[in-house]
């Protein structure tokens, strides 16, 4: 008997939920087949089996939350389990990892993208016996989250595959919709992004010590076609290149700051399911052209749910570009170890003083938010003017 625990996912995170369950107690299961789809903060991730036999046990049902390191599933090999369960660092000889692992589990880890076919039974949410859905574990999720039975859906995918577009239009859509699985006034339990954002904040909250500073980019010369995102990514590159105490990180516990020369910057997105960060790499190092391809990938794997782990890790600053949506100024947060954070406002026409008279002038509200404990006001000053005076710039 073999019992394989929760591994570490590649992200570092302590718990995951399970979405769905592939085998049942009694299946037989052979190695690197697909066992169970689980949600952590980040992403949706494929769990393949790292042994051959017969399921013995789950350890948890779907729905549940199950801390990393803690068992999952027990497979009866036929073999002696006496030398204990195997570790994602040390698995056992029958568990060779195979080409392209993550290093945590046996197996390839293929993310939400990875395309789950299951079986449903239409007006319920178990399982039929002909008819096929076809959906990525993301949509999956999502649908368990919101209470949609797939096989209600109608698909526009390729290939006949549920979407998250569809899955939403199908909530839109009163007269199809079944009931919702928790009524109104009934607490719910956090999930995915909205739990990682919970947990984020509360690090920040006892860990960092926040200070704000605000101004006022006035772009009223920019040439036409200017694209607003990308300018504020090279402003936050001006930025670091003038007052490199900003870019990196601060370990508060041994009191050391590592300032790094690469420029990767996160870009917190809004989603229905939560906050999702992913990360621009090498923003010092690629033309607007390259970086507006960037972001454009950004949106479509935000959107549909498929970020994979590593893309929202190692950045080095924040960009919070919540001015697309309402807001002037505020107090973005730095979630540690990284040290600062730049927040947008809306784009705004101010009355400005010139020489002789006042003028209309297009302008962005900025709030730069930094670690007071490794960064002083002085620097986080120099900061914001170097990046205020490239967003001057016509182009």
């Amino acid at each position: 008997m073999k019992t394989f625990n929760l591994p570490d996912l590649g992200e570092g995170l302590p718990e995951a939920e399970i979405v769905t369950w592939h085998v049942k107690q009694g299946d037989q299961i052979a190695t690197d087949q697909p066992m169970l789809a689980v949600e952590t903060a980040k992403a949706v991730v494929e769990v393949p089996s790292p042994y051959t036999g017969t399921v013995a046990k789950l350890y948890a049902a779907e729905g549940e939350i199950v801390e990393t390191g803690k068992p999952l599933i027990d497979i009866d090999t036929g073999e002696d389990a006496a030398a204990g369960p195997p570790t994602a660092e040390e698995p056992t000889d029958s568990a060779t990892p195979s080409a392209g692992d993550s290093g945590t589990v046996v197996g390839s880890m293929p993310v939400s993208d990875e395309e789950l076919v299951e079986t449903a039974v239409a007006g319920s949410r178990r399982r039929r016996e002909s008819g096929k859905v076809k959906a990525a574990p993301a949509v999956r999720a999502l649908a368990k989250k919101l209470g949609i039975d797939l096989a209600q859906v109608t698909p526009t995918g390729k290939g006949d595959r549920v979407t998250r577009d569809d899955v939403r239009g199908f909530q839109s859509a009163p007269a199809s919709r079944p009931p919702v699985s928790l009524p109104p006034g009934t607490p719910e339990r956090l999930r995915g992004p909205r739990r990682a954002m919970a947990q984020s904040m509360s690090t920040a909250r006892d860990e960092v010590c926040p200070c704000t500073i605000f101004d006022d980019a006035d772009i009223q010369y920019w040439l036409p076609g200017q694209d607003i995102t990308v300018r504020l990514l090279r402003a936050i590159v001006a930025g670091c290149q003038a007052e490199p105490g900003l870019n990196g990180f601060y370990d508060g516990t041994s009191m050391t700051r590592q300032l790094e020369s690469r420029i990767d910057i996160a870009i917190a997105v809004d989603t229905a399911d939560g906050l999702i960060v992913p990360v621009v790499r090498h923003v010092e190092q690629k033309t607007a052209a390259l970086l507006r391809d960037d972001l454009n990938g950004i949106k479509k794997s935000t959107r549909e749910r498929t970020v994979a782990p590593e893309e929202m890790k190692n950045f080095t600053f924040t960009l919070s570009n919540f001015g697309m949506m309402a807001g002037r100024y505020a107090t973005p947060v730095v979630v540690p170890p990284t040290i600062a954070i730049l927040g947008a406002g809306g784009l705004r026409h101010d009355v400005v003083a010139v020489l002789g008279g006042i003028e209309t002038h297009r302008r962005i509200p900025l709030s730069l938010t930094f670690d007071h404990r490794c960064v002083t006001g002085g620097e986080a000053c120099r900061f914001l003017a170097a990046a205020i005076d490239d967003l001057r710039r016509p182009e």
